[in-house]
């Protein structure tokens, strides 16, 4: 899928929003300025924020909670994690519960921490549009269409 600029990104970001419930994970993989945050602000749109989310860069996790969205939300950056176990402290498996994740440079821990994650992976083009490339687990086929 070619998302053209930005807007498209995030126009993407809000028909995920259709689609995810808690417990899922979005693993956003791509170079920096590819448009993972886009598609993250997009969806926490869809789910209802109103204004813009701020990156998590820095507090690595962004929570988010009803009302300001329909069901819990945790936004993870782990651009600065440096070694999979630094992220334990972080309580990313026992969220899972009841929040949507939506995770940044979800590699540093490794693709087989997000087996069941659906993993959108982005590549700008030499005429600066994204390529979105969807790895798609078994728990999202009957809801993915987004192609």
């Amino acid at each position: 899928m070619i998302l053209a600029d930005p807007q498209a990104s995030h126009a993407l970001g809000q028909r995920l929003a259709a689609l995810v419930r808690p417990g899922d994970v979005i693993a956003l993989s791509g170079d920096l300025g590819a448009g993972k945050t886009s598609i993250a602000r997009g969806l926490l749109a869809g789910l209802g924020l109103e204004g813009e989310a701020p990156s998590p860069s820095f507090a690595i996790v962004q929570p988010y909670a009803p009302p300001e969205v329909r069901f819990p939300v945790l936004h993870v950056d782990l651009y600065r994690i440096e070694h999979p176990d630094e992220a334990e402290e972080l309580g990313l498996d026992d969220a899972r519960n009841d929040s949507l994740l939506i995770v940044e440079w979800p590699e540093r821990l490794g693709e087989s921490a997000w087996f069941d994650a659906l993993w959108l992976s982005l590549e700008v083009t030499p005429d600066g549009a994204r390529e979105l490339t969807a790895r798609v687990p078994a728990p999202w086929r009957d809801r993915w269409s987004l192609t």
